[in-house]
């Protein structure tokens, strides 16, 4: 099966026990879950039974060993992964309301994932077909956004798809919110694009949204996957759109359910790949994308029932008992 490469930060979510008001004075403790974006997604990848490399650096302490042992649990590919004592593993404290929708309050920067660089890169480790998975989060720093640019394009230069997860979070960027310029060149850099509705409207700005998105078709996207919660899914192509609808769950904690999403799609995705090759047309099958976004709904609708994030990705036998 085309194997999955997820680059950017691993960090540890320090999940609030409080849900909400409804908790009112009680004590409030964190637990410790391992997480961050593309992590999880590397994650929810081997979990389904997709070879699973994970690119990042994390630091040469407590949480960092934490973030290995998870990783390493799953069956993540760590042969990318570097340690530093330069800086600390990030770490988010992560707050709920009744409804299992979360606040971030982010220990980044300085964290380690931003020290990550082109000449950590295992040598060769785009020469064979491999899907590239990228988040915004790697772009909040200029060097780290260089980097990350950098990859992309090396990354397509040598024949892999790239995908990208907007995950926008705005209190990680020094300003308080997102460089819509910056990440629209790395949306565009992509042949696979997953946005909330939120983020579509933050993006866009004040252009129509049906505008927007066709300049990211025409400059190359072969796919926008918009999601809304626990409402329809959205998947727009040049000449198609399809929709799908989210089983109903009752939320827990929504902290994983984004990138437990995009990691079905992308274990369909990397099937597809190996069956016809990275260009053999998964964006023009209405079949496969059918199935795929089913799969990716019920990724995320299993996820949002548990606490945490690695924790709460599904494996094949979750989304069978899930299906009924």
């Amino acid at each position: 099966m085309t194997p999955v490469i997820a680059f950017g930060e691993a960090l540890v979510d320090m999940l609030s026990s409080r849900l909400g008001e409804a908790d009112g004075d009680a004590p409030e403790t964190f637990t410790p879950y391992a997480g961050g974006a593309p992590a999880n997604v590397a994650v929810a990848c081997a979990r389904l039974g997709v070879p699973s490399r994970f690119l990042g650096m994390l630091g040469a302490d407590h949480f960092g060993d934490f973030l290995v042992a998870e990783l390493a649990s799953h069956g993540v590919d760590l042969s990318g992964a570097v340690r530093t004592r330069k800086a600390r593993t990030a770490l988010a404290f992560v707050s709920r309301d009744a409804s299992g929708e979360r606040t971030f309050d982010f220990y980044r920067p300085p964290a380690a994932d931003l020290l990550y660089r082109l000449e950590h890169l295992p040598a060769g480790v785009f020469a064979d077909p491999a899907i590239l998975h990228l988040c915004s989060n790697s772009l909040t720093e200029p060097e780290i956004a260089d980097t990350t640019l950098a990859m992309a394009d090396m990354a397509g230069r040598a024949g892999c798809l790239v995908s990208v997860d907007a995950n926008l979070r705005h209190n990680l960027w020094a300003g308080g919110s997102a460089d819509i310029a910056l990440v629209t060149q790395l949306i565009d850099r992509a042949a696979l694009v997953k946005l909330s509705t939120d983020e579509l409207d933050y993006l866009r700005a004040d252009h129509p949204a049906d505008a927007w998105l066709a300049e990211r078709l025409a400059a190359g996207v072969r796919l926008v996957v918009i999601t809304d919660g626990p409402r329809e899914v959205r998947a727009l192509g040049v000449g198609r759109e399809l929709r799908h609808r989210p089983p109903r769950v009752e939320a827990v904690d929504t902290t994983a359910g984004g990138d437990a999403f995009i990691g079905g799609l992308l274990a369909e995705l990397a099937g597809h790949c190996e069956e016809k090759g990275i260009d053999g047309g998964w964006h023009q099958d209405d079949v496969f994308l059918r199935r795929a976004l089913s799969t990716a709904a019920n990724c995320g609708a299993h996820a949002v029932t548990r606490p945490g994030a690695y924790a709460a990705l599904p494996d094949r036998d979750d989304l069978a008992r899930l299906r009924g």
